[in-house]
């Protein structure tokens, strides 16, 4: 249970491109920007609870491994796929729900923080978080 615990958001790499990319507005991009972040992460067995917690909202997310389900990003944008668990890294393969475009993304423990690494249509962002 390596992801176990509260992450908060502490740098960005590439995230407004990526942001630019996916159709977010300027405006939501800078605020998704700074939105300070915190990921409250437990695991039982295959399932998955992430409580997300920012200036933009609040929400908990539940999964299984290899369940399909669906989730609204803070603008709206939904999506709909599965998360795998590949050695010691989450693999997410998503599609957005509007027009079946593919996102991935992969949380790895590197170097003891939370690495995001996002995929949208060759644009590729990393948000990375430090435990609390």
């Amino acid at each position: 249970m390596a992801f176990d615990g509260t992450w908060k958001v502490d740098r960005n790499e590439n995230y407004d491109k990526f942001m630019e990319k996916m159709g977010i507005n300027v405006i939501k991009r800078k605020l998704a920007s700074h939105d300070n972040l915190k990921l409250i992460i437990t695991q039982e067995g295959n399932k998955f609870t992430v409580k997300e917690s920012s200036a933009l909202r609040s929400t908990e997310i539940v999964f299984e491994l290899g369940v399909t389900f669906t989730y609204s990003l803070a603008d709206g944008t939904e999506l709909s796929g599965t998360w795998s668990l590949q050695e010691n890294r989450l693999i997410g393969n998503f599609k957005r729900v509007d027009n079946g475009k593919e996102l991935n993304a992969v949380r790895e423990i590197i170097g003891g923080e939370l690495v995001q690494t996002y995929v949208y249509e060759g644009v590729e962002a990393k948000r990375i978080f430090k435990k609390e």
